[in-house]
């Protein structure tokens, strides 16, 4: 059962695209349904676990945890209903490059050798996937490119905040995570439907077309978040790693099915090395603990 959890988490999020699209065809931008859902979400909370909000006050740092996990789900949401998915997602999963030298940073955690392989690692599968015949040096070529990019590192920031605070209720941090989540995307859509970069909310008489949509995605999100804390719970944090990297599994065979992503022999190249990095991130340990920190990167998704 902790196993089947974890792989409906990492369903939900392969084909949260699919709901999302859907919502943009019906005028709703992918940044507004991301604030629009959240909202819901943090208010049922707020009402259910009231008391989760007292946490804020001792505990600073979540007002951080907010805004990574905010950033996290405003780039990836946005990324994979814009972009090619398969590429999307695997930009995204370079979470253990950026875990390593957040944690460096950070936490004064010194990468080990063989973390710098990976990361050598993960970075080669980057560059085979970005470098196209029309671009002349493989950095990311387009909007969705730079979103998947900024999520991953957002979700990695995300997860090296945790670690620090470990000692919140964890009621009080999925709350924090889910109102970054609310408030980042609201921001980013009020601006951006100000400048004009963003379309703004349709007419209420529109709603009976979205709201189904946005109704199915905001349910799996919160199923998908007590999978994860079900799962996660009980399973080794190397083993929820693999699990969790079915996501990369569900995305392509939804986008590719649907004509939303393609894939060649160089995607196919470059996320092969991708994965096999987060894979030997999953596996590995040390006596220090510096590898195992990389094994727990997708244990606390902000879902």
């Amino acid at each position: 059962m902790p196993a089947l959890a974890l792989v409906f988490n990492a369903f939900v999020w392969g084909v949260s695209w699919i709901p999302f699209r859907h919502m943009e065809g019906h005028g709703l931008h992918p940044v507004w349904a991301t604030a629009l859902i959240y909202a819901v979400i943090v208010l049922a909370m707020g009402w259910m676990r009231r008391h989760a909000w007292r946490a804020f006050a001792q505990w600073p740092g979540l007002v951080l945890l907010a805004l990574a996990a905010g950033f996290t789900n405003l780039g990836f949401n946005w990324a994979v209903t814009q972009g090619d998915v398969v590429r999307v997602v695997l930009l995204f999963y370079l979470m253990p490059l950026w875990s390593a030298l957040l944690a460096w940073l950070l936490l004064g955690e010194r990468p080990t050798p063989t973390a710098l392989a990976r990361m050598a690692l993960a970075l080669a599968g980057v560059a085979v996937v970005l470098k196209t015949p029309e671009t002349d040096w493989p950095v990311p070529a387009s909007l969705p490119d730079w979103l998947g990019v900024a999520a991953g590192f957002s979700f990695a920031l995300t997860n090296i905040l945790l670690r620090r605070l470990r000692g919140a209720p964890g009621e009080s941090r999925a709350l924090a995570m889910f109102c970054g989540c609310a408030g980042v995307a609201g921001l980013a859509a009020a601006a951006g439907t100000a400048f004009g970069a963003i379309t703004p909310l349709p007419a209420a008489g529109a709603a009976g077309a979205w709201l189904p949509w946005a109704a199915l995605l905001g349910t799996g999100f919160v199923f998908a978040n007590i999978c994860l804390q079900y799962g996660a719970a009980r399973m080794a944090a190397n083993v929820t790693a693999v699990i969790m990297l079915s996501e990369v599994l569900f995305a392509s065979a939804s986008s590719v099915a649907l004509g939303a992503a393609a894939l060649d022999a160089r995607v196919w190249a470059g996320g092969t090395l991708i994965v096999l990095a987060a894979l030997w991130s999953s596996f590995a340990r040390t006596n220090g603990g510096d590898d195992d920190r990389h094994s727990r990167i997708l244990e606390d998704k902000p879902s």
